[in-house]
């Protein structure tokens, strides 16, 4: 079956670069809370909050090291490799469920002509499945998001990246994600504004990608964490401005939504 599979943050929805910046200082400042009411391992030193923070950053930016190389560190995971960093034994189970409460509370937005493009993707017989890479925050909280905004309702596949061994680039995130929409690179078209969109779908050997550029306004913190400084032009020939550009880009890839 021909097949589109689509970006979530920046692609789907977004948040306000201002919006994004205090979202990722209220992580930091939620993981050095975790850290500092740890158990203490033997011998571990006093740190105070700086350290503890400094700590729970350099782990995050691995993390997104790593997400870059295909592979997934979760969010527990994260807490746990900092507290090790830092000589303490701390708990992800509450540390997630305040993240949840702050995830449920931030002012997401759709992006515009995400619906309609959906919609009319769905009815031109494209199956339709999500790829995101969660790094901050699992993929279980952003369900909600995606019910709340009438997006999941198009999507036979929602794959979250810390819900498997793989992020995006990894081929293997790609090749999944078809499997349950039943469908083969060769009859598939990934959509995102990110490097790791593009040349995900390129080590998959999908039909083509599409690189989104309207919600390209990032904030300065997640621009510097997720933006490889080495990429300096998309391995795509197809971009959009707005997602109403999209369909006869993927027309123009999949003629008539089917395999040529």
């Amino acid at each position: 079956m021909p097949a589109v599979t689509l970006d979530l943050w920046h692609t789907l929805m977004y948040l306000r670069p201002e919006a994004e910046e205090e979202y990722m200082r209220t992580q930091v400042a939620l993981a050095t809370e975790a850290l500092r009411g740890a158990e203490r391992r033997p011998g571990a030193t006093d740190r105070d909050d700086a350290e503890l923070a400094a700590a729970f950053e350099k782990v995050y930016a691995e993390a997104v090291a790593e997400a870059g190389r295909g592979r997934t560190v979760t969010p527990a995971e994260q807490l746990l490799r900092a507290g090790e960093a830092t000589g303490r034994r701390p708990r992800p189970e509450p540390y997630l469920e305040r993240l949840s409460k702050v995830v449920a509370s931030l002012p997401f937005a759709r992006a515009p002509y995400a619906l309609e493009l959906l919609a009319t993707l769905e009815e031109e017989g494209y199956h339709l499945g999500l790829i995101s890479n969660t790094i901050g925050e699992p993929g279980a909280y952003l369900r909600p998001v995606l019910r709340s905004m009438g997006l999941d309702r198009y999507l036979r596949a929602v794959v979250f990246s810390d819900e498997l061994p793989w992020t995006k680039p990894s081929p293997e995130i790609f090749r999944r994600t078809l499997g349950l929409l039943d469908s083969t690179p060769g009859d598939a078209v990934h959509v995102g504004d990110g490097w790791s969109d593009i040349e995900g779908a390129r080590r998959a050997g999908l039909r083509g990608s599409i690189l989104f550029t309207g919600l390209q306004e990032y904030g300065a913190r997640y621009k510097a964490l997720f933006l490889p400084a080495t990429w300096d032009r998309p391995a795509t020939d197809h971009v959009a401005e707005r997602l109403d550009q999209v369909v006869d880009l993927i027309h123009a890839i999949l003629p008539t939504g089917r395999s040529g």
